[in-house]
């Protein structure tokens, strides 16, 4: 059975991680109506694997005989000035994601549950490379002033991503 603290921390994470699909697939609308098609679907994919993130807390829950409480998802913003916008907010927000992570692990070490430091550790090296990805790209644009045959580009580049799902 897991903590009660940690029940209702495990279940603020999911909606973190929920919010952050809803982002996602914010931007990628957004994207798509400045004919970037390969970063709309970049960001597509980003939605799936938000998903993923989250279903692997619902199911985590589950398992440990907790009670999964869904929360309200606020509404995402909907605009940005231009891609590098877009991704200095991605940035951003994979750091905050990975403070509200790193926090989850110290309660988890602290209530000595070591099944949900396990699970987290999973997230934490998930985080790593989540942030290593977007600061990889928002560096990449502002070096091409997100602008010309550069943006054309990182475009067709982002296109490639596939999703791949977690176990």
């Amino acid at each position: 059975m897991i903590n009660s603290k940690l029940e209702q921390e495990l279940n603020n994470q999911l909606n973190a991680e929920l919010y952050s699909a809803y982002l996602y697939l914010s931007m990628s609308a957004f994207l798509s109506t400045k004919n970037l098609p390969g970063f709309s679907h970049w960001m597509k994919v980003q939605f799936e694997e938000e998903q993923a993130h989250a279903m692997k807390l619902f199911q985590y829950i589950m398992d440990r005989g907790g009670m999964v409480t869904l929360q309200e998802i606020k509404a995402p913003q909907a605009e940005w000035k231009g891609i590098i916008d877009v991704f200095e907010n991605v940035v951003n927000h994979e750091a905050y994601i990975t403070e509200r992570i790193n926090n989850l692990v110290d309660l988890a070490l602290e209530q000595k549950d070591h099944a949900t430091v396990t699970l987290m550790q999973w997230y934490v090296n998930e985080q790593v490379e989540e942030e290593a990805s977007v600061r990889d790209i928002f560096d990449q644009l502002k070096l091409i002033d997100g602008q010309g045959a550069g943006l054309f580009m990182l475009d067709r580049e982002a296109r490639q991503r596939t999703f791949t799902p977690i176990k």
